[in-house]
């Protein structure tokens, strides 16, 4: 789609990058708290990250060999620019908040030791993303990430203890997560609640 169009209709395809080593540009003030974290989460990855914090001295050149370029600032002149440079030059580009210029939504992350949990709404409900997200991090807690770790520990063991039996290695995997389970509920706001099926979204005309 170009960046006249619409929402793709079916959402985003949720998709992990490896960006070890890959040139990562990110436009955003020093003190915009978006633009803070993105550059924390790319160099938590090993990514080569370069920050331009003033959007207005921004060059073509900046961008022009990065792969995955994120853009803060709630700028359509600067967002349909940069889509511009990324059609020209082929790298990725998520611009926050004004998903119709990018092609990479980024995913609220959810971490409990060595498990990570990927939430998109594809750049529709931003806020319902990250309720989503504190939801099962409150979940997702200390004991679970001891629990994973203990899981982690047996399928070392049983790599050397059942060396030569595939099946029974799996069994004791599916036997020690036998009882986990976790629970998840919504509640809605009232308004939504009040609305026969099939209206407007709230707020249209």
């Amino acid at each position: 789609m170009d960046a006249g169009d619409p929402l793709p209709p079916h959402g985003f395809y949720p998709v992990s990058l490896n960006l070890v080593g890959r040139t990562c540009v990110v436009i955003g003030a020093a003190d915009d708290r978006e633009a803070i974290e993105k550059v924390a989460a790319l160099r938590e990855v090993d990514a080569e990250v370069r920050w331009i914090t003033d959007p207005a001295a921004l060059r073509d050149d900046d961008v022009a060999g990065a792969f995955f370029v994120i853009s803060t600032p709630p700028d359509a002149a600067l967002s349909g620019r940069l889509r511009a440079l990324a059609d020209e030059h082929k790298f990725l580009l998520c611009t926050i908040d004004q998903p119709r210029y990018g092609f990479v939504a980024m995913q609220a992350i959810v971490r409990a030791g060595p498990v990570r949990i990927g939430i998109s709404t594809g750049g529709v409900a931003p806020r319902v993303g990250k309720l989503l997200k504190e939801a099962l991090q409150r979940a997702l807690d200390g004991k679970f990430a001891r629990f994973i770790d203990r899981l982690a520990e047996q399928k070392r063991r049983n790599r050397t203890r059942l060396a030569g039996d595939a099946a029974a290695r799996r069994q004791e995997m599916i036997d020690a997560a036998d009882g986990f389970a976790l629970e998840v509920r919504a509640t809605y706001p009232q308004w939504f609640e009040d609305e026969p099926a099939g209206l407007a979204p709230h707020g249209a005309d």
